[in-house]
């Protein structure tokens, strides 16, 4: 049976709830290839990929064959998350907790504390899986301030030799990571003292132009349940960083749906809110270089 809500004479309207969290992935939610793909069904999109041959040798007296010399292909993906969330309110448990318990509290506090995280973790899961999946050989090791920065120029180097674009590169870390570069050995740190009253700003916003992300480990792992919300599955290991390329991602959303149903007969006096969303994530088969993983040490 569910818990009575609190009551109170006197209660705040202001939600004292933990803190918000934020899509950490956003960048990579928002990729240039989400614009490229065709749906073919009610679940399945076609990827373009278009390749050619490369030059050959010319001469001033003859004229070669002519022929096609580029092919068109399509990759194939099938959307699998498939998401929904719904909840009563009684119109007096709106009034009785002076509009705490309103419908735009609870939506707020479900899309903050469960959805975005949950979206997050689904994400990173799923991207790993693929890279996996798709050969990707990850780096297990524990890092310290000693060896931090080589682990990152190798994989740096990695995305060098493969041609991944080196403007736009992501770097998404634990706190525990970001707390031991700052203290990295070999680094360079730009003091900045302000209003000249003594305190001293530290921050390392990125490596090699690269930008860094500071994501919760809990949203970091590489095994997640969702059969409610979000768990660290029983096969989970800490994702400590990973660097990433937004092109070789793409997170198709083919449907989503928001409905708030008024009290009525139907609802036995109550406000219903539902909602459901049908997408995924993906890894393009031909950019898997895109991402480089590292993780804990083996046991």
């Amino acid at each position: 049976m569910a818990e009575a809500l609190n009551y109170a004479v006197e209660y705040s309207r202001e939600l004292a709830n933990a803190y918000p969290y934020v899509l950490h992935f956003a960048a990579l939610r928002s990729a240039e290839n989400d614009r490229r793909y065709r749906w073919v069904d009610a679940k399945t999109i076609k990827i373009p990929i278009l390749s050619t041959t490369g030059r050959t040798d010319a001469d001033r007296d003859t004229i070669g064959d002519t022929q096609r010399n580029f092919s068109n292909d399509w990759e194939t993906k099938e959307l699998k998350f498939h998401r929904k969330w719904k909840t009563l309110v009684h119109p007096l448990d709106i009034d009785e907790t002076n509009q705490v318990a309103s419908i735009a509290n609870i939506t707020q506090t479900f899309n903050e504390e469960k959805k975005f995280p949950e979206m997050d973790a689904y994400l990173v899961s799923k991207l790993y899986a693929d890279w996996i999946e798709a050969g990707g050989t990850v780096t297990e090791q524990a890092l310290t301030t000693e060896n931090i920065l080589e682990v990152f120029d190798t994989l740096m180097m990695d995305m060098d030799e493969n041609r991944v674009p080196a403007t736009g590169r992501l770097l998404y870390v634990t706190p525990a990571v970001d707390k031991i570069l700052k203290s990295a050995e070999g680094i360079a740190r730009q003091m900045m003292v302000t209003n000249n009253d003594g305190r001293i700003a530290r921050m390392i916003a990125n490596i090699d132009s690269v930008s860094i992300e500071k994501v919760p480990s809990e949203l970091m792992k590489t095994v997640y349940d969702f059969s409610t919300g979000y768990t660290a599955g029983a096969s989970a290991k800490q994702i400590q960083m990973f660097l990433a390329h937004p092109s070789c991602v793409i997170t198709p959303e083919k449907y989503e749906f928001v409905k708030l149903d008024p009290p009525g007969a139907t609802t036995e006096g109550k406000w219903v809110y539902f909602e459901e969303s049908y997408g995924d994530a993906f890894i393009l088969n031909k950019r898997i270089h895109g991402l480089q993983y590292v993780t804990e040490a083996a046991a």
